[in-house]
């Protein structure tokens, strides 16, 4: 049993899936802490909010809602907050919706996780996938997920990864066993852009992801989901193409050499 663990999400405090969280991290730790958006934040990734004030509002006890992003969240857990009582695992979501491929790269659950890890906090991202937007099978994660940290806790990891938990859209009887799986491609296939005109005559415009069927590699987080498995990927800050940073080094001299 942990001391105290910290919970972030992006889809906001009041988000049923930051309820689930609640009560899986209770299975866990004796104490409990909620720092969360006040408002929806997908899609914020690791922003940070470095030009505008944050407000705090205590939401009950340990229970705080913050005028911000998720890395916003996390930073001020960590850094203000929980500063003299430091938690020993972050917890990001329960994200209402996977969080695989290239998406975690926009994903406000991986952001959240991400910048307590850089905070030096070992941090875990946590998602339920869903077929039908709304009919969330949220007893998957609630029923599955503590089992799944302690497992994980009791492996151990590095402390530059965060790892992201994808809960697969079946019921928890039917779930595979916790699998590794390599970040795969995804399915966005580009960005649509929606342009509507207001009461007032003037234009706005809603941005979307588009989204088709891409071939995902070997060892895909995408595949292992589909096929029922829980799905667990390492992930670090270190994007370097070590494929592109070959070819390009045989034009261009490397640092250091």
């Amino acid at each position: 049993m942990l001391d105290r663990v910290l919970l972030t999400n992006d889809d906001g405090i009041d988000a049923p899936g930051m309820a689930v969280l609640e009560e899986i991290a209770s299975q866990i730790a004796r104490e409990v802490w909620v720092v969360a958006p006040e408002h929806d934040q997908s899609g914020q990734s690791h922003a940070i909010s470095l030009h505008h004030a944050l407000r705090i509002s205590e939401r009950g006890e340990r229970r705080f809602g913050v005028s911000g992003t998720p890395g916003d969240c996390a930073a001020l857990g960590l850094c203000h907050l929980m500063r003299e009582t430091p938690p020993q695992l972050v917890l990001s979501g329960v994200n209402r919706g996977l969080n695989l491929g290239m998406e975690t790269v926009f994903s406000g659950t991986v952001g959240g996780a991400m910048t307590a890890m850089m905070l030096g906090v070992p941090a875990l991202a946590l998602s339920q996938a869903f077929s039908q937007r709304d009919d969330v099978p949220w007893d998957t994660a609630r029923s599955l997920a503590a089992k799944t940290i302690r497992s994980l806790l009791a492996i151990g990891w590095g402390e530059k990864a965060v790892l992201n938990i994808n809960f697969p859209p079946i019921p928890a009887a039917e779930a595979g066993p916790m699998t590794l799986a390599r970040q795969g491609e995804g399915m966005v296939a580009g960005m649509h852009v929606e342009t509507r005109v207001d009461p007032r005559g003037m234009s706005y415009h809603w941005l979307n992801f588009k989204r088709g069927e891409i071939r995902q590699g070997p060892e895909s987080d995408y595949s292992a989901l589909r096929s029922g498995k829980i799905v667990v990927t390492p992930l670090r800050y270190d994007r370097t193409d070590n494929k592109a940073y070959a070819e390009l080094a045989e034009h261009l001299p490397r640092f250091g050499e």
